[in-house]
């Protein structure tokens, strides 16, 4: 991923909150020149046996992920292969008017993750089974109210047979944080403000981020 200087940022905890709090990821692997490349959405989280209270740099660290092992992806992955994990954090168009300057060009304020690691898929049902529960109890603890999973464990057993889990472990990192850094500051402040006042929950956590900035 291109990212200009200007919209990097160097405190690794950017990247990490944005992973944690946008965990529908887009895996993307080249696959062969007859059938690739694949692209597949799915749910990712910090291994919680490794990597639960990640907060450094994200190399070294490890993810775990899911798909269905009908997906010709599944088939295609191999461990030992490379894959690339995207993550989508907030966005929001930025209008001219806005600005209040002219003359202007409009724009789109986004912010996202690149992730690029090693595969290894596991194979064991009980391994794949915790990786499904992790997965249930990170979602359910950030996102969810709480479920309590234990009656449908029986139910996770007789549906586990078809989910391809893996474990990914991270080798390089790249974030795009473009909040109107390249505007004044002047500017800056309206785009922020308009986006905070706005009844978009996009622009609303656009505008938090933006809050964020030196």
């Amino acid at each position: 991923m291109f990212v200009p200087s200007f919209y990097r940022e160097s405190d690794s905890s950017w990247m990490v909150d944005l992973i944690r709090g946008n965990p529908l990821a887009l895996a993307v692997a080249n696959g062969c020149p007859k059938n690739g490349p694949f692209a597949t959405h799915l749910p990712v989280i910090f291994d919680p046996e490794t990597s639960a209270d990640w907060t450094g740099e994200l190399p070294g660290a490890t993810l775990l992920g899911h798909m269905n092992r009908a997906n010709p992806h599944w088939a295609a992955l191999e461990t030992g292969g490379v894959l690339l994990l995207t993550f989508t954090g907030p966005h929001s168009y930025v209008s001219p008017t806005v600005y209040e300057v002219t003359p202007a060009a409009p724009t789109w304020n986004f912010t996202a993750v690149h992730v690029r690691g090693v595969v290894e898929k596991i194979d064991e049902m009980e391994e794949t089974l915790e990786v499904v529960q992790s997965t249930v109890r990170a979602f359910e603890g950030a996102f969810g109210d709480g479920w309590d999973m234990t009656e449908s464990l029986g139910y996770f057993r007789k549906i586990a047979p078809a989910v391809g889990a893996f474990r990914f472990k991270v080798t390089g990192a790249e974030g795009m944080f473009k909040l109107s850094q390249e505007q004044p500051g002047e500017v800056r402040d309206r785009v922020r403000k308009s986006f905070g006042e706005s009844a978009c929950t996009y622009k609303r956590e656009t505008a938090g981020l933006m809050s964020r900035l030196p």
